[in-house]
């Protein structure tokens, strides 16, 4: 009898039951379930991360198990959070335009409204006016179809282009950072209708919502780390199947699973598009709990450090990456917060705001040269240790047979 999905992946039940742990321990502790030990900013903080964890798996996906080393996943990200972005600046600005109308002698005429509302958004930017890219603004459900539609879109244009060029290795790498690069410079254009090197603020305010800071924050927390679980699951099934075999193979010699029969460019298409969305869908939560979204989140430098939490925490492992993303990201709040102690050493203080980055690059070298595996190879370690002693028991069909043998092998 064939044993479900979940049986012959025990790990990824382990992982989902200890995220459902970890989610009821934060909202127990939480302020907005009134413990308050955890406070509102650190649950914000912690659900940031859990979106992080979930584009690392992503990038897993698209570079650990088939070998493309996109710098540019960050970008797909960004534009999940910018297409969330504009209808939640656009709809909490409507309801403090026509609240303050709402109080004047004659009642504004709806374009008055909608000119209103131009104004208070593009002002900054010297216009008043709605750039095309707002015309569904306005809809939530719209907005969120864009969230995966423009990411995958993007993703599939550009790597059709790409692998059916048979564009690979580090030539793909420049043109992922390139297209990141494009996108980041067009953003931070005060014409690119996203209101230039301004972005998008107040994400944290949901329209319609009165609810504290305290709740809202563990709403998005719960959505975090449901959209985690989900993201983990899609990626286990993906890998533990026949697609997870031929990426592998596409990944350790591509020349020989094109020479069996299968389109690797369509493989390398489908793995490239899917995980766009599922970075989409990350960034499209985790700007909500930032409050405000720029060009400078684009930038090419993003997608580097999230290569750097995969490699981190052992690429080829989808636990490795959420390792990875987890601890550099929390030890970066801590290092970058202020909450990290300077080092005084009489001639010099240390100050971790300054060296954070120099440490972080100084792990990544540390662990490409001793542990090449990524913190993942230590659960790797972990479980070989625990691998019980087979010699001498009965290996085969038969008692006795090819007992020797059988466990050398």
């Amino acid at each position: 009898m064939q044993r479900s999905f979940i049986a012959r992946n025990p790990s990824v039940l382990i992982f989902l039951a200890l995220l459902a742990l970890f989610t009821l321990v934060v909202t127990v502790l939480s302020e907005g379930f009134g413990v308050g030990v955890i406070s509102t900013s650190f649950v914000k903080t912690l659900g940031k991360t859990l979106c992080l964890c979930l584009v690392a798996v992503a990038m897993d996906l698209v570079w650990g198990f088939t070998g493309i080393l996109s710098l540019g996943h960050f970008a797909f990200f960004g534009i999940g959070g910018y297409m969330i972005g504009m209808w939640l600046m656009y709809e909490r600005t409507r309801l403090i335009v026509v609240n303050s109308l709402s109080q004047a002698e004659i009642p504004p005429t709806p374009t008055e409204v909608v000119d209103a509302i131009g104004n208070q958004i593009f002002g900054v930017v010297g216009s008043n006016e709605f750039p095309l890219i707002w015309g569904f603004a306005d809809s939530l459900f719209l907005q969120l179809i864009l969230m995966l539609l423009v990411p995958s879109l993007l993703a599939l244009v550009f790597g059709w282009l790409a692998f059916r060029s048979r564009v690979a290795g580090v030539y793909l790498s420049i043109l992922t950072q390139a297209m990141t690069l494009a996108l980041a410079l067009y953003l931070f254009q005060n014409d690119s209708g996203l209101r230039g090197n301004n972005g998008l603020s107040g994400l944290q305010n949901l329209p319609n919502v009165s609810a504290p800071q305290s709740v809202v924050s563990l709403w998005f927390f719960w959505g975090s780390a449901f959209a985690l679980g989900l993201g983990y699951l899609l990626a286990a099934w993906l890998v533990n199947g026949k697609f997870g075999s031929v990426i592998r193979g596409i990944r350790d010699n591509e020349a020989r699973v094109r020479f069996l029969g299968y389109s690797v460019e369509i493989y390398k298409l489908v793995i490239f598009t899917l995980t766009a969305m599922i970075a989409g869908i990350a960034g499209a939560l985790y700007y909500p709990q930032a409050g405000i979204i720029n060009p400078a989140e684009i930038a090419p430098i993003a997608s580097i450090y999230l290569a750097v939490w995969v490699a981190i925490g052992g690429r080829g492992r989808l636990y490795g990456a959420v390792i990875g993303a987890a601890l550099v990201s929390l030890l970066s709040s801590w290092f970058t917060g202020g909450q990290a102690p300077d080092i005084p050493l009489g001639f010099y203080t240390i100050k971790w705001v300054d060296w954070w980055l120099v440490l972080l690059g100084l792990s990544f070298v540390g662990v490409t040269i001793f542990t090449p595996k990524g913190m993942g190879g230590l659960v790797d370690l972990w479980t070989a240790r625990r691998t019980p002693n087979r010699h001498g028991a009965d290996l085969g069909p038969n008692a006795g047979s090819l007992r020797e043998q059988e466990a050398k092998q």
